[in-house]
């Protein structure tokens, strides 16, 4: 049976929702306010939080962001209850994180629904694939069912590679990331005498070449055949919406490709993030240049956080969340919608 947390601070929709919930077989929570539910999704970990916006104490923003702030709650599936119509209080909510929202007034239906279709979501992240050809794909066609992913490719090339040959080379910029089916590949560097140093050793259910495709960067090392091998190659821009696209996603995609170990984790995830910094530096000052008027004056410009990750690259939630960092390293101001870049030179600097 799931268990929801339902946070609402008005007794009688409390009650009353959660006796929908019940009578739909869902173990139910309650929280009066959002303090009490901070304390209680913390100390039970329910599958799925309800959440109202408007409360006492701390209102529905605080619980999500106080929540997605520790790492044994920010992953739980996270749906708004309100009463507000304005879109603005919709699209701040689902920007930071949330990952759904529901009217009031609403109809037993749609609120089962809602719930129905988060925890099928939330089943997917948790699911463990096998590491061959019909685990990747079984993966990439699971997470085609989340809407920023839809467009996945199909397109998944096998090639067999020969003894010897080469799979891609020291310099050359990468065009995809390869996955191992069958066989064994080398990887190395060569020395200006022309040694080899073997860099790694790696088999069935391995990727590589993805080091550089997160430093955006030519290869550093050669991978050559040690027998014959199949290999599959997803497209560069598969890669980068599983990275970037999708917060959710891009963790569990991150741990399939360090192999769960966390250490090796940790810096594939610091990896991404720097990207992602690059990326968003790179697009405020793409912007600049294209719009800045007055050279003596530092540039501001009104840009939804939408617009802007669409620029860079990445998710609204990415974006957001670089944008609070480039502010406390104070890079740039923010005023509303409004961005004001007040160290420019930082940002070239960090975009290069």
């Amino acid at each position: 049976m799931k268990t929801i947390l339902l946070i609402e601070d008005n007794n009688e929709m409390r009650e009353n929702t959660a006796e929908i919930l019940e009578l739909a077989n869902y173990r139910v929570l309650t929280a009066k306010n959002g303090k009490i539910g901070v304390e209680t999704a913390l100390k039970e970990k329910p599958d799925l939080i309800i959440c109202d916006i408007m409360m006492p104490t701390l209102d529905g923003y605080g619980v999500l962001h106080s929540l997605s702030k520790n790492s044994e709650s920010a992953s739980i599936p996270f749906i708004f209850l309100t009463a507000k119509s304005e879109k603005s209080d919709f699209r701040k909510g689902m920007n930071m994180g949330a990952d759904d929202y529901v009217t009031k007034p609403f109809d037993d239906t749609e609120l089962l629904n809602a719930i129905e279709s988060r925890l099928k979501k939330s089943e997917i992240l948790k699911l463990e694939y096998s590491k061959n050809a019909e685990g990747l794909n079984e993966f990439i066609e699971s997470v085609r069912k989340f809407p920023d992913l839809e467009k996945l490719s199909q397109d998944r090339k096998l090639r067999t590679y020969k003894k010897k040959e080469t799979v891609f080379s020291e310099g050359n910029y990468p065009l995809g990331l390869y996955f191992i089916n069958k066989g064994k590949i080398k990887t190395f560097r060569t020395n200006d005498l022309g040694k080899e140093f073997i860099t790694g050793l790696h088999g069935e259910g391995d990727f590589i070449g993805y080091l550089a495709l997160l430093q955006e960067t030519s290869y550093p090392e050669s991978a050559v055949a040690l027998e014959e091998s199949e290999i599959f190659l997803i497209p560069r821009d598969d890669f980068f919406s599983l990275i970037y696209k999708n917060s959710e996603i891009s963790k569990k995609f991150i741990r399939i490709l360090s192999g769960n170990l966390s250490e090796k984790e940790d810096q594939l995830i610091k990896l991404a993030y720097n990207s992602v910094r690059k990326r968003v530096a790179e697009a405020l000052v793409t912007l600049s240049n294209t719009y800045r008027k007055d050279p003596s004056k530092n540039f501001s410009i009104n840009i939804s956080r939408e617009d802007l990750g669409g620029i860079a690259g990445t998710s609204t939630e990415s974006a957001i969340r670089t944008l609070s960092d480039f502010k406390d390293e104070k890079l740039v101001e923010i005023n509303g919608g409004n961005i004001t870049l007040i160290n420019f030179e930082k940002l070239v600097k960090m975009k290069n």
